[in-house]
């Protein structure tokens, strides 16, 4: 089975980038699609476990399997819908959200392009960090992820930017622990 994997681990990878490709799009373009997953992005499972997609994405950088971080990568942006819509919503998550569906719906310029281009560059300094094995680099990037998206939150919606504090606090702290603990792990396997 896993060399099975290592053949088509390229085709894979391609395959689940072009389906995280294809939900961003349709969620840009259908507005409908896009409040859909926004009303099942209000149930705060979905902002609790979101984080915990770092864990498997710096494992498979450190194994160097594009699948694997192709497929996390999916999983991590369709991870916005998995939950049922809540039936209470909180006031301030409710308006957090909102903001943030606005803001995607709202004119695309330059800022906005230089904005959203931190996500990838984030993801790609934090694949690089564990695909060259370096457990500091990796951990200052998931770090200065979950601070920035703190830091917008708050800085774009006050008080509903707060919303998202206990779920970015308890995912950066699960992740940076689990981070270590498994890096840890897996180089004394290689020993």
């Amino acid at each position: 089975m896993k060399e099975i994997l290592l053949k088509y681990d390229k085709p894979i990878a391609i395959i689940f980038f072009l389906l995280t490709i294809v939900f961003v799009a349709s969620a840009l373009i259908n507005e409908s699609f896009l409040n859909w997953v926004f009303e099942r992005h209000q149930n705060q499972m979905s902002w609790f476990i979101r984080p915990v997609f770092l864990i498997p994405f710096c494992f498979f950088a450190y194994r160097r399997s594009w699948a694997g971080i192709s497929i996390t990568i999916f999983c991590l942006f369709t991870s916005m819908f998995w939950f049922n819509k809540p039936e209470i919503i909180n006031e301030e998550e409710r308006i957090f959200l909102q903001f943030e569906k606005s803001w995607l719906n709202a004119e695309w310029d330059y800022k906005k392009w230089m904005l959203i281009l931190t996500v990838p560059i984030s993801f790609f300094a934090l694949g690089l960090a564990f695909w060259k094995r370096s457990l500091l680099m990796g951990l200052g990037v998931v770090v200065l992820m979950a601070t920035g998206k703190i830091i917008w939150s708050i800085y774009n919606t006050g008080d509903a930017g707060k919303s998202i504090l206990v779920p970015a606090i308890i995912g950066l702290v699960l992740c940076v622990l689990l981070i270590y603990y498994g890096f840890k792990k897996l180089e004394s396997g290689k020993k």
